[in-house]
């Protein structure tokens, strides 16, 4: 998979997909992440690639000249992913739909953001990270390659891990828990302890189905409501406590 990111920040980039999973990746050539400094196409000896908007305003504005420049300078790889508060909101489904792709764009806004025509003729798609504004979208750049590569084939060192997260079934994951089997008076529920894999798997629905309707009902209403089976599961945890 080719990744290519437009910014103003390529260490900020480079620095991060240069550890852990992702430096992993790229090492043993699963992934290849390529920064591109917008910064590079400027005309001026102060390599200016901002100016103030057109009808007043407070901020900087990204300008149209340079960033075309760069991108049709290096043709990267499609679709270009303008990463904007007012984009779409990404989540599991978008990540797993570009782990699909050979390759993807992304172009950090910054400042107050793109000139339109940027996002208008140019990019191919807008994504948002969440309702909430930072400074510029390498951040929203680093969660949005961490959370689709890792979705690579071989990219993990176990693949049922990719399985069994949350959100893959619209689902919050459930507790985890590690030695000692005691602390500070907590102990482990005993069924992690028992070695029954099939009492084990029925635990961690349970607890991930109460989990989803305690922190998050809002996935139980996007995946329709709960199966038959997880409705039969919750059932026979009611009985237990009466």
């Amino acid at each position: 998979m080719k990744i290519s990111v437009f910014t103003i920040f390529p260490e900020m980039i480079d620095g991060y997909t240069s550890q852990s999973i992702l430096g992993r990746s790229k090492d043993a050539g699963l992934i290849e992440v390529t920064s591109h400094d917008l910064r590079d196409q400027a005309d001026d000896p102060h390599r200016t690639i901002d100016d103030s908007p057109f009808g007043g305003g407070p901020g900087m504005v990204l300008m149209s000249e340079p960033v075309f420049k760069c991108v049709e300078t290096v043709n990267p790889p499609r679709p270009l992913i303008l990463l904007s508060p007012s984009g779409r909101k990404f989540d599991h489904v978008t990540a797993t739909e570009l782990s699909e792709l050979e390759g993807f764009s992304l172009l950090c806004g910054r400042y107050e953001g793109v000139d339109e025509r940027i996002r208008k003729n140019l990019c191919d798609d807008e994504i948002s990270i969440g309702d909430y504004v930072l400074a510029g979208g390498e951040l929203a750049a680093l969660v949005v390659i961490e959370a689709v590569v890792r979705l690579r084939q071989g990219v993990l060192g176990n693949e049922d891990s990719k399985n069994e997260e949350s959100f893959v079934e619209d689902l919050l994951e459930h507790p985890h828990y590690t030695r000692p089997a005691e602390f500070r008076g907590e102990k482990v529920p005993s069924t992690l302890l028992s070695g029954n894999h099939e009492e084990i798997r029925r635990w961690r629905k349970i607890q991930s189905l109460l989990a989803t309707i305690r922190k998050r009902p809002d996935l139980i209403d996007k995946r329709g409501g709960l199966t038959l089976e997880e409705k039969e599961l919750l059932q026979d945890v009611e009985k237990h406590k009466e």
